[in-house]
């Protein structure tokens, strides 16, 4: 819906009050949240300009806000744009949209300039192009765009896919997040009457929180944006873990980033995935229902709940089930220090061998499949190349009364719920694309993979969100560990609850290049 000129200059002046130097947001005015059980993230800091693949500390007033610090969002809107007068748009985003790009400094603890509406931006392939902008980022995948890989990431095709992310259309997508929508709206209002007509709008996706103690937690029900790791430089040693990973594996040009020559204005970027996933709420629950375990000392709502929670790996209060697995335990759920600090490893349990023990967390188990962590032993080691950090938001309303009571989703679109999926990593082959590929929708991982050393039987695909390569859409999935009494039972799963949307693939630059590469 295009503004009219009065709803323009009015957004404009509104606009122009908030973003007034002296308006300072109140510390009961939010920007992110912060549940229990989510790790507090590091103090504001400084740095100095880092050079390519020598970085020992990160630049946070040069990287986009929204790479390092997670699933944190109160509200958050997706704006897809199209390019349409290349030279306009240039001058605009180094003359004024550079300079409303929130860094990871302005977000972080202690930090006294925290925007009211955080605004960041990434650009397409096709986008770059669009900008003249023909310089090699050394990722084919990015090249490819995600329309073209939609069979590689298992999708059933394209014909479930949002229109706007069918093809390369898509130039470059804003992030705007904030306490309420009604700053997002004035943001995005400013930033369009900035572009003018050297944008044009292609498809824009809302997020939220969810409400009340559900925040965190995603639409089915489970704690999420825990399980992230710890970044080297960035927030390493502030919460027990697995040991932290090279922030080359997230941020171009930083230690631990395995791909040289690329050009010297990427260094502080990060490729971000986008993948709008469709969540089937009342089917899941539906799913897990009919499939109660039945382990000897628990209700029947506990083996309920056990069964969910051994599909996921977590409980719904982010307690990992590889440390409370029987019964739910909120205080390790709640507490930051503990929930993410396992390995699937127990060489405290005689016997227990982690290439074979499911009774703790089955193989199939969502989190476990797209973090095997020791499965494969040191995740420093040979497969340390395989991280993302996540920073995705729910979309869509609760599930109504009538849905619940069928089990069935509606059909109605304003009903859509699911996850606005984003992943950030240095290399979209080894980071997202890896995981889904090779582990996620691998009926065969972690089990009978010689090449690990491991034995046992098929695990199967991911349950949450993994596809048969080429199946058609509600094909049935077979996943096995599931029940801990006989991990080799095989449970059947004739119904997809997850369903892609599509997505895109993009570069977040560093905001030096907003001013600089990309601007002239």
């Amino acid at each position: 819906m295009k503004l009219s000129s009065l709803s323009i200059f009015i957004s404009l002046a509104i606009n122009a009050a908030l973003a007034a130097p002296e308006i300072k947001r109140a510390s009961s005015d939010p920007i992110l949240i912060n549940p229990p059980g989510f790790p507090s993230l590091p103090s504001s800091r400084t740095g100095s300009r880092i050079a390519p693949q020598v970085a020992t500390t990160l630049n946070l007033n040069d990287i986009q806000g929204d790479v390092l610090i997670g699933m944190r969002k109160i509200k958050e809107l997706f704006f897809f744009f199209s390019i349409k007068d290349a030279a306009t748009f240039k001058s605009k985003l180094g003359s004024d949209i550079h300079s409303l790009v929130t860094n990871t400094n302005q977000l972080l603890s202690g930090s006294s300039n925290v925007p009211v509406t955080a605004v960041n931006i990434a650009f397409s392939n096709t986008g770059l192009l669009a900008l003249n902008v023909t310089d090699d980022l050394l990722d084919p995948d990015f090249v490819s765009g995600q329309f073209a890989e939609a069979n590689d990431l298992g999708d059933a095709g394209t014909s479930n896919w949002v229109s706007g992310f069918a093809g390369t259309n898509i130039h470059g997508v804003f992030l705007l997040a904030a306490n309420h929508t009604q700053d997002i709206d004035t943001q995005l209002a400013n930033i369009q009457q900035i572009l003018g007509d050297s944008i044009t709008e292609i498809y824009r996706l809302s997020g939220a929180a969810r409400p009340g103690h559900e925040q965190g937690h995603e639409h089915f029900g489970f704690l999420d944006g825990v399980s992230n790791p710890a970044v080297q430089g960035f927030d390493d040693g502030d919460r027990p873990q697995p040991a932290a990973i090279a922030s080359g594996r997230f941020i171009l040009g930083t230690d631990g980033d395995t791909v040289s020559g690329r050009p010297d204005w990427t260094t502080g970027g990060s490729f971000l995935v986008f993948r709008q996933l469709q969540q089937k709420v009342p089917e899941f629950n539906k799913y897990v229902e009919d499939n109660a375990l039945n382990v000897p000392g628990l209700s029947q709502q506990e083996n309920t709940d056990l069964f969910g929670a051994r599909l996921i790996g977590r409980w719904k209060s982010g307690a990992p089930i590889d440390l409370a697995p029987l019964r739910d335990d909120p205080a390790l759920g709640a507490d930051s220090q503990r929930n993410n600090n396992f390995n699937y490893d127990h060489p405290d349990i005689s016997g227990f061998d982690v290439k074979s023990n499911q009774t703790l967390c089955p193989f199939s188990a969502h989190v476990r499949k797209t973090r095997p962590r020791a499965t494969l032993g040191d995740e420093t080691g040979a497969f340390d190349d395989h991280h993302i950090i996540r920073s995705g938001i729910p979309y869509g309303p609760e599930v109504t009364d009538a849905e619940a009571s069928s089990n069935q989703s509606s059909t109605d679109p304003s009903l859509e719920r699911g996850l606005a999926f984003v992943a950030y990593q240095s290399n979209i082959a080894s980071g997202f694309k890896f995981i889904q590929q090779s582990w996620v929708d691998n009926a065969q991982f972690p089990a009978d993979i010689s090449v690990f050393g491991l034995t046992g039987n098929t695990t199967g695909v991911d349950p949450i969100i993994g596809r048969v390569g080429g199946s058609a859409t509600d094909a049935p999935r077979v996943i096995t560990g599931t029940d801990p009494l006989d991990t080799n039972k095989a449970f059947t799963i004739d119904s997809e609850f997850v369903i892609s949307r599509g997505g895109e693939y993009f570069f977040s630059p560093p905001i030096s290049a907003l001013s600089g590469r990309l601007s002239t």
